[in-house]
C-alpha cells in the first residue's frame, strides 16, 4: 500500500509541499490527498487589490495552478469546498467536511502537511450579518467583493478599516473605481510597518490620491439600512458608508492544530523547526501563515503572513516530506508595496523593534534621487536605515520613493541577511547610469550617512 500524504491548505504552502513531494515520489509510492475548503488552488491573495482596481482584468489571472492541473499533472487529488474540521493524531486520521455536498469524509494518513493559512482579525463589531462588509483574505472574499462593486445599486461611498498593506492596497483600488474613500485607523499613523517619519510621507500621498484619513479613530460599531451597511460608528462619530473593507490584519489560522495538540509558539503560530517539520509529532509538518518562523536579526519568533516565506516553506517541506533535504533559514521582514505611483520598502527591524530586542542603534534618513538629478523623470527617495552601536551592523531599513524605489529595498535585504555593517556598505558595487541612479545610489548615500552617526 502506498504512504499516504494529507495537505490541509490548498493554497502557497500546501500545494507547493504536495508537488514538491510529487516530483520526488510516484504515484505507486506517495498517494497525495489535498483538502481546500475554497474553490480555488494555488492562487495569489496579494494580487486581489489589482484585480479589484481593475489593473487586473481576469480572475484566473491570479491562479498559478488550477485544481485540474494538480490533479492530471502532478496526481494530487484535489477536493475542493472541503473543510478539514479534526484532526485525530491517535488513529492518524483526518475528518472533513462537505461544504456543498454536505456530509462527512474520514481519510487516514501517514504523513500530514497543515498549511491552513491565516485568518482574517475580525473583531465583535463585524461579525453580524449586515451585507456590504467584506475582508480580502481569499480569492473567494475577492469574488464576493467585486460581484458587490458590479451590481447595482452600485457602491458610491467605501470606508476601509485598518491602515496596513491591504487597508492601503484597497483604499487605491477602490479610489482607482471611482469611490470616495475613507481609511480609518484606530492608530495615530497608517502603515505601521514603517516608522511613523517614513509613514508621514505615505500618509501625504494618499490625501493627493483623493483617500480620506482618519487616525486616532476606533470602530465600534456599524449600522445598516434594510439590511445593507449604511454607517461606520467610531468614537469620533458615525461615517456614512455603502461598503466597509476590513483590514486589520490577520492572526495563524491554528485552532484546528490546536485542538490535535500541535504545539503553539509565542505567536500563536505552530511551533516547526528549520526543515518545517511541528516540534515533537513525527510525521506531522506545517508551513506558511500558520507557523511561527525565526526572525534572523533579533533572533525572536516572529509571525510574517507573506506568500514569499509560504511558497518557500512549502517548498523545504515537500522537499523533505519526499525523501530529500532542505531547510528554511528564517526571515528578515522584507516587504513592499505601492499608493498610487509612490512605493514603499522596508526590511529588518523597526526602531521600535530594535528597542525591544534590547539594541542600542542610530537611525538616519537620506534623500535623494532615483535617478541622476539632471535626466528627465528624476522623483524624490527617502531611505531610512537602522544600525547597531557600535559595532554599525544594519538592523533594518526602509525605502519611500516615488519610481524605482521599492526593488531597492532588495539590496539592504541582502546586506541584512549577510551581517554587512554600514562602512562596508558603502563600497558595494552598484550600478550606475544616469536613467537609474545618480552616481552615489540613494543606498550609499544613507550607508554614509549611518557611519557618520556612528562616529558622533
Amino acid at each position: 500500500m502506498a504512504e499516504r500524504l494529507i495537505v490541509v491548505g490548498g493554497d502557497a504552502a500546501g500545494m507547493a509541499a504536495a508537488s514538491q513531494a510529487r516530483r520526488r515520489r510516484s504515484r505507486d509510492d506517495l498517494e497525495i490527498i489535498a483538502f481546500e475548503r475554497g474553490h480555488f488552488t494555488s492562487y495569489s491573495a496579494c494580487g486581489i487589490p489589482y484585480w479589484i482596481s481593475g489593473l487586473v482584468t481576469d480572475r484566473e489571472q491570479l491562479v498559478a495552478r488550477s485544481p485540474a492541473t494538480h490533479r492530471e499533472e502532478f496526481a494530487i487529488d484535489v477536493r475542493l469546498r472541503h473543510e478539514v474540521v479534526g484532526i485525530d493524531l491517535v488513529r492518524r486520521e483526518v475528518v472533513a467536511q462537505d461544504l456543498d455536498g454536505g456530509g462527512e469524509v474520514r481519510e487516514r494518513f501517514d504523513t500530514l502537511m497543515y498549511a491552513a493559512g491565516a485568518i482574517p482579525k475580525k473583531p465583535d463589531w463585524a461579525r453580524g450579518d449586515i451585507a456590504g462588509v467584506f475582508g480580502v483574505q481569499t480569492l473567494d472574499d475577492g469574488s464576493a467583493l467585486r460581484a458587490w462593486l458590479d451590481a447595482d445599486p452600485q457602491p458610491r461611498r467605501a470606508i476601509v478599516v485598518g491602515g496596513g498593506y491591504i487597508g492601503v492596497e484597497m483604499a487605491e483600488a477602490l479610489v482607482r473605481r471611482g469611490m470616495s474613500v475613507t481609511l480609518v485607523e484606530r492608530d495615530e499613523q497608517p502603515m505601521s510597518t514603517v516608522d511613523p517619519d517614513m509613514a508621514r510621507l505615505v500618509t501625504e500621498a494618499m490625501h493627493g490620491l483623493g483617500v480620506t484619513i482618519r487616525t486616532g479613530v476606533r470602530v465600534t460599531g456599524l449600522s445598516e439600512h434594510d439590511g445593507r451597511v449604511s454607517e461606520v460608528v467610531t468614537d469620533d462619530g458615525p461615517i456614512p458608508t455603502d461598503l466597509v473593507v476590513l483590514g486589520l490584519g490577520v492572526a495563524p489560522n491554528t485552532a484546528l492544530a490546536d485542538a490535535a495538540g500541535l504545539p503553539l509558539g509565542p505567536t500563536g503560530g505552530i511551533r516547526v523547526d528549520r526543515r518545517m517539520r511541528v516540534t515533537g509529532m513525527p510525521g506531522v509538518w506545517a508551513a506558511g501563515d500558520c507557523v511561527e518562523t525565526l526572525h534572523r536579526v533579533s533572533g525572536m519568533p516572529v509571525h510574517v503572513p507573506l506568500g514569499t516565506h509560504a511558497n518557500k516553506q512549502g517548498r523545504v517541506a515537500g522537499i523533505n516530506i519526499g525523501g530529500g533535504y532542505a531547510t528554511f533559514a528564517g526571515v528578515i521582514g522584507t516587504a513592499v508595496t505601492k499608493v498610487c505611483d509612490l512605493e514603499v520598502g522596508r526590511t529588518g527591524l523597526r526602531e521600535r523593534d530594535a528597542e525591544a530586542a534590547g539594541f542600542e542603534f542610530v537611525s538616519v534618513i537620506a534623500e535623494s534621487t532615483n535617478r541622476a538629478g539632471y535626466y528627465p523623470g528624476a522623483r524624490p527617495m527617502t531611505v531610512k536605515l537602522i544600525a547597531e552601536r557600535p559595532s554599525g551592523r544594519l538592523l533594518g531599513a526602509q525605502i519611500v520613493g516615488w519610481t524605482e524605489a521599492a526593488k531597492r529595498i532588495d539590496t539592504l535585504a541582502v546586506a541584512l541577511w549577510n551581517n554587512m555593517t554600514v562602512d562596508e556598505m558603502t563600497a558595494l558595487d552598484l550600478g550606475y547610469a544616469p536613467p537609474y541612479a545618480p552616481v552615489w545610489d540613494p543606498v550609499l548615500v544613507a550607508a554614509r550617512k549611518a557611519v557618520d552617526a556612528l562616529a558622533r
